[in-house]
């Protein structure tokens, strides 16, 4: 690995150094659109439409298996299965982007695909807490990483001055997923002929045909990388800008999960009905759709350390503002919902071109892989931490929150310092 892959290879309005002949070689090599680019972002998102719309839901199976299959556990320890499926989704990241930019996406896009379905329809008859914690925390999680991580990387290929809008677009179908899934899971549920069985495998089936599109539009635009090594390399650690990032990447990801997973028990607690409980996840997803989809223009403008940075602060916002004073009235619960939606919805779409402007794309896989397999603690930990500070508060959330809002407070201030040593610690500079 060179010296130069620490180098950003972003516009910075405040440098003057004119680029690099390999730079502008690798800026000119970008289609930036046409059929074959857009049809990648297609499948993309519905492949993310799957694999992160079941992530975006994971509140409304919270919810359920905490009242019903797995009643007599608590808060803390249902968390596990959770956590480590969103551990899971990131952390073999550490192995899967380095065989992406060596073989390509097409058989880790499939692997994904079989472990979705096939994991999906045994959830259906899962009775006991080992049965969730093998089916959905381990296969259902492997089975996101394997299609996440490719699908992702893929649009990285085709688009750098647009990247940011072809990115959100492409996740912005995980979002969607968080929005139809939760409303069809409610009723289905709710339905005495369905019931849970029905509604998982329904649920299955949906998941398989989205991707059956996925595998067929996802591919990578530059040849296999033969040379490249499958290993991961943490010699890249050694940069300071990916290391400060990783850091800031690992405190926002540990915040976002916290909301997303509690959002749906924190509204049943708070007297409000099941139906509205399952609601409330869909509003935030709602609100992550257009924080995933509108900022992407915004960050190719500004810069995605940039957005990155205002949709942190506007997190904060949103828990110390709006979720502790106002979160148990329902326009309270409603507004944090949408504000907090549509900042993590902008952070989990931008994340990866930050990540993109610190490397060469020929190394994006293994950078991004291995700065989510990371992240992938924070997501293990993150949510049965926050189950055991509702129970250390007597089933009060107040302390969740206030934990939630100092981590994302932590977040911002490792954007604000990976920015500084990458190109500048004036806050006008494009980066």
């Amino acid at each position: 690995m060179t010296n130069n892959a620490a180098l950003p290879t972003g516009d910075v309005s405040t440098s003057a150094e004119p680029e690099s002949p390999n730079l502008q070689l690798e800026k000119d090599s970008f289609p930036e659109g046409g059929l074959d680019a857009w049809l990648v972002v297609f499948g993309a998102s519905m492949g993310s439409l799957a694999a992160l719309g079941i992530t975006n839901t994971i509140a409304v199976f919270q919810l359920y298996v905490s009242t019903h299959q797995l009643s007599q556990y608590s808060e803390g320890s249902i968390g596990w299965i959770f956590s480590l499926y969103t551990f899971l989704a990131f952390f073999c990241g550490v192995y899967i982007g380095p065989v992406f930019d060596k073989f390509g996406p097409r058989w880790l896009v499939l692997a994904g695909s079989v472990c979705i379905g096939g994991s999906l329809m045994l959830l259906s008859v899962c009775k006991e807490y080992w049965h969730f914690l093998i089916v959905f925390g381990i296969c259902n999680g492997i089975g996101c990483s394997l299609l996440f991580t490719p699908c992702i990387a893929a649009v990285g290929h085709s688009f750098r001055a647009r990247r940011g809008l072809a990115t959100g677009i492409a996740s912005a179908g995980g979002s969607l997923g968080g929005v139809i899934f939760p409303l069809m899971l409610q009723r289905l549920f709710a339905e005495p002929s369905l019931g849970w069985g029905w509604g998982v495998r329904i649920l299955g089936f949906l998941c398989i045909g989205l991707l059956a599109v996925a595998n067929c539009f996802v591919r990578s635009r530059l040849p296999p990388s033969k040379n490249a090594s499958i290993h991961p390399d943490i010699r890249i650690f050694k940069e300071k800008p990916f290391l400060f990032t990783t850091i800031a990447v690992f405190l926002m990801e540990f915040a976002l999960f916290i909301p997303l997973t509690y959002i749906s028990s924190y509204a049943a607690a708070q007297g409000f009905s099941d139906k509205f409980s399952f609601q409330i996840l869909t509003i935030m997803n709602a609100g992550s759709f257009f924080g995933r989809l509108l900022p992407g223009w915004w960050a190719d403008r500004v810069g995605p350390f940039n957005s990155n940075m205002a949709s942190v602060l506007l997190s904060i916002f949103a828990c110390f503002a709006v979720w502790l004073p106002f979160g148990h009235t329902k326009p309270g619960i409603i507004t944090f919902a949408i504000l907090i939606g549509f900042a993590s919805g902008n952070n989990i779409s931008i994340t990866p071109v930050c990540i993109g402007r610190l490397c060469p794309i020929e190394n994006y896989g293994r950078y991004y892989a291995t700065c989510f397999t990371v992240v992938s603690v924070a997501c293990l930990i993150g949510i049965p931490i926050g189950g055991s500070i509702i129970s250390a508060d007597g089933g009060s959330y107040r302390g969740l929150i206030v934990f939630t809002g100092a981590i994302y407070a932590l977040s911002l201030v490792g954007f604000v310092i990976a920015k500084g040593v990458s190109v500048s610690w004036k806050l006008t500079a494009n980066f």
